[in-house]
């Protein structure tokens, strides 16, 4: 049976099959990537951030698409990981405002949303590469634009909306020679069409094979155990507002009711605040130090349901294992004051986080190649740090993108130095000046970072071709400034042929960060190397105990 209007309950249906169907195929998605580093990986990314949008749906099911749509949109957007997410996350962020006044939409209106989501996201990337996710979500929904007059139903349509993606995504690796040559298509893109895939399934009343029947269990493991990480990196009296309050109110007309003017009221009583309406309901979530006075605020517009208080230091205690000793009430404590600036930076190893600790970064978000911070991440570190103005520093190419998109929902004045690696990182944050404004800093550490080069020494997880190189799972790799230019089976003479091809004449400095898979054995032969060929470059070695790369080098 044919379905010519689309509510928010079959919509809210779709997200979740399509979520489904892209966690059971996150590994494939992976399997794609042109990189073989190990990475975060695209699939992984788009995983985990469409989660985020499905829970958010689940939670919020109605009738009308608009709000179901605008759900979505937000859980997505809090979740976004990495490029792919935060793609993702802005492609539905379009299609959401598009709707969202919409109880039911047709085939037409759906056409015209899902273009309407490729130009919010085209405009929140800097510099588009076709043959990539949008280029697979462009050509789907200019053809759905086009064929949307011819097919009444939603079903129909969605049907046009995947073979064009398909073919769209066929033809990636004529867009990207690097593609081409691996033999592969792009895996966000890749992505998009499982989404799509579940989409059109849910229509058909079809259940996918191997979709499992609920949310992956890893990305849940996996959530817990980088918010334990991030939690050990602050101090349970730190946490300014102590209790999370979630509860609904069943609007009864006692007041007139707006959820702009509702929400702003609310604002004043802590952070983190989540306000979602219908016209029977209000759904709260704020974490705030007068839940009392939040619930009697809430009751002003009818009766309470579905309340539930807890005490995130008590919470926090019990994550980090700190003592049991009673806590500080700060109820009738003055708010800390806010500082002028603070320093946000991403890093993994513990040895590189305490580095940039050192020079000034006020918070170190745990997060990198294996597990891109999510959006919501960020803006939590941006929140901690108690700062009027904020610089973030991503030194990861895969987290500039959720970094801007925090930059941009975060309350503070926040600007976001696009650090690619740990060494441009560390030199911008070093040409930090604290008098000067947010552009300007934004300008002079920026152009700071120009001046390193970045040596990086992994291994392959996977075989591949890849300019020139024949690789091999478990090869040594060197990376100079984000290109493999060597591998070999040797992980120290991988590393000396790759300061053998970064260092010049005018090198003044090397610093070697050494990793959890290098020992010290590994370090003095590389030193030795660099100082019997190259006796004016002035060494520093530190323990970054990061993973994955045995070895990061500085070069300046």
């Amino acid at each position: 049976m044919s379905i010519n209007v689309l509510d928010g309950k079959r919509f809210a249906e779709m997200v979740i099959q399509g979520a489904n169907h892209l966690a059971a195929n996150a590994k494939y998605v992976d399997a794609l990537n042109v990189f073989p580093v190990p990475d975060g990986d695209t699939g992984t990314n788009m995983n985990l951030s469409m989660t985020s949008g499905a829970k958010e749906v689940k939670n919020n099911v109605q009738e009308h698409i608009g709000k179901v749509g605008s759900a979505l949109a937000k859980g997505l957007l809090m979740g976004a990981r990495g490029n792919s997410g935060v793609i993702l996350s802005q492609l539905f962020r379009g299609f959401a405002k598009a709707i969202e006044t919409k109880p039911t939409v047709t085939s037409v209106e759906f056409a015209a949303a899902l273009n309407a989501g490729v130009e919010t996201a085209y405009k929140a990337v800097m510099k588009p590469v076709e043959g990539t996710i949008l280029t697979v979500a462009k050509d789907a929904a200019r053809h759905a634009v086009a064929v949307a007059p011819n097919h009444d139903s939603i079903d129909g349509l969605m049907e046009e909306v995947l073979k064009e993606a398909k073919a769209s995504l066929n033809r990636t690796p004529d867009l990207l020679p690097v593609l081409k040559e691996v033999g592969v298509v792009d895996s966000g893109g890749q992505g998009l069409v499982f989404v799509y895939e579940g989409f059109l399934a849910e229509l058909k009343g079809e259940k996918l094979p191997d979709s499992p029947s609920a949310m992956p269990n890893m990305t849940e493991l996996v959530s817990a155990e980088h918010h334990k990480s991030v939690q050990s990196h602050m101090n349970t009296e730190d946490i300014e507002f102590g209790y999370c309050t979630e509860f609904m109110v069943r609007l009864e007309g006692k007041e007139a009711f707006s959820e702009e003017n509702f929400r702003q009221d609310l604002s004043k009583y802590g952070d983190s605040l989540l306000v979602i309406s219908d016209e029977e309901v209000v759904k709260v979530h704020i974490h705030s130090e007068q839940p009392g006075d939040v619930l009697s605020y809430g009751q002003k517009y009818g009766s309470l349901i579905n309340m539930k208080i807890e005490n995130m230091r008590q919470q926090h205690t019990d994550i980090v294992g700190e003592s049991t000793t009673p806590l500080r009430t700060q109820t009738n404590e003055p708010k800390k004051e806010k500082q002028e600036y603070g320093i946000v930076a991403v890093s993994m190893g513990s040895g590189i986080a305490e580095l940039f600790r050192s020079i000034g970064a006020n918070a170190v978000i745990e997060g990198g190649q294996t597990m891109n911070p999510s959006t919501e991440d960020i803006i939590k570190a941006v929140k901690e740090v108690n700062a009027r103005k904020v610089i973030i520093l991503p030194n990861n190419k895969n987290i500039i993108m959720a970094a801007e998109q925090a930059a941009e929902v975060a309350e503070e004045e926040v600007v976001v130095i696009p650090s690619k690696t740990v060494p441009q990182g560390m030199t911008a944050l070093l040409s930090f000046n604290p008098s000067a404004d947010p552009a300007a800093n934004k300008d002079a550490m920026s152009e700071a970072m120009q001046h390193v080069k970045t040596g990086q020494l992994t291994y392959a997880v996977r075989d591949t071709s890849i300019d020139g190189l024949e690789i091999s799972t478990g090869d040594f790799m060197g990376l100079a400034d984000g290109k493999i230019v060597l591998k070999d089976r040797d992980k120290v003479k991988a590393a000396k042929d790759l300061l053998d091809q970064m260092l010049d004449e005018d090198t003044e400095i090397l610093t070697i960060l050494k990793g959890e898979d290098a020992s010290d054995e590994d370090v003095d032969s590389i030193v030795e190397f660099v100082e019997g060929k190259y006796g004016d470059v002035e060494i520093e070695v530190h323990n970054g105990e990061q993973p994955l790369y045995a070895f990061i080098f500085a070069i300046e």
